[in-house]
């Protein structure tokens, strides 16, 4: 398991080198996911390799990494309350964004593909 947090952790410190080199406004994790998705998708472990034991240990214990996020809720809650309203314009501008996108996304799909009853 060690070797396999070794190399999520890797793959973490090739997308922050990435992303300082290359100055991307992207955070290095996320390129260090991708990183990590390309190796997979080109290496394809087994079942039993220590990166995806790493991995479901993390997920077994995934409620532990939010913590940190709900203690900065807390520590910023009069922020939070001082420009509530401009919070909640973004998450429901945002979530309707997303609604847009995906709706327009399935329909799209839905036309290039018939249907069972359509043959």
């Amino acid at each position: 398991m060690i070797l396999g947090l070794l190399a999520l952790l890797g793959c973490q410190l090739v997308g922050e080198v990435l992303v300082r080199l290359l100055d991307l406004p992207v955070p290095g994790p996320v390129i260090g996911m991708v990183v990590l998705l390309v190796l997979l998708a080109w290496r394809r472990p087994a079942p039993e390799a220590p990166v995806l034991r790493a991995a479901d240990g993390l997920l077994a214990h995934l409620q532990l990494l939010f913590i940190p996020a709900g203690v900065g809720v807390v520590a910023y809650l009069t922020v939070l309350r001082q420009e509530a309203v401009p919070i909640v314009v973004a998450m429901l501008g945002s979530w309707l964004a997303g609604l847009v996108v995906v709706g327009g996304l399935l329909q799209l799909a839905a036309r290039r593909r018939p249907g069972r009853g359509d043959r």
